[in-house]
């Protein structure tokens, strides 16, 4: 199997992460009803079709975990911010969905 052009976390490694107090930022790109939804605690939302606007709002020398339903939209957006030039970004395996599998606080949709 090919290995992907960019940082991956899976939903294992981020539940672990976020249980010992480590604080990445967590990018959700979804829609703000899909927000509204379902979401990872302290996650910041930035639709992915506002990602240009807004990429402002982001520190490039941040650790930067992306999210979203399933992990497509996040890898997308994860190469678009490794090729903008920041520096440790990771797209989460699988998106929400495996996520809830990791952990049962946040609702499978």
């Amino acid at each position: 199997m090919r290995q992907p052009e960019y940082g991956t976390i899976t939903p294992r490694e981020l539940k672990e992460r976020l249980d010992a107090g480590e604080v990445p930022v967590l990018l959700d790109v979804r829609e703000p009803w899909e927000f509204q939804v379902s979401r990872i605690e302290g996650s910041k939302l930035v639709p992915m079709n506002e990602m240009t606007e807004r990429v402002s709002e982001l520190d490039p020398e941040s650790e930067t975990v992306v999210i979203c339903h399933h992990g497509a939209r996040s890898a997308y957006v994860t190469q678009a911010l490794e090729q903008a030039g920041f520096a440790n970004v990771l797209n989460l395996e699988g998106g929400l969905d495996v996520y809830s599998d990791v952990d049962p606080s946040v609702p499978r949709y």
